[in-house]
């Protein structure tokens, strides 16, 4: 995978995680709030998190001070 094609993947997983977090504040004002999807999308969240956190780490070289 080329920096650029992580850039692009970077971005989309940054919006399926805003996208999700909008899902979840949806959800949770709703009145019916199905604590189950809700779990189900804060996991998906934190999957999408880590999935962040790796690319960027791959992507911001290391500085040795």
């Amino acid at each position: 995978m080329t920096e650029d094609e992580m850039r692009k993947r970077l971005a989309a997983l940054m919006i399926e995680h805003r996208d999700l977090d909008a899902a979840i504040d949806a959800l949770s004002t709703a009145d019916s709030k199905d604590q189950l999807q809700i779990a189900r999308l804060k996991k998906r969240k934190l999957r999408l998190k880590d999935q962040i956190s790796i690319i960027e780490d791959y992507l911001t070289p290391d500085i040795i001070a």
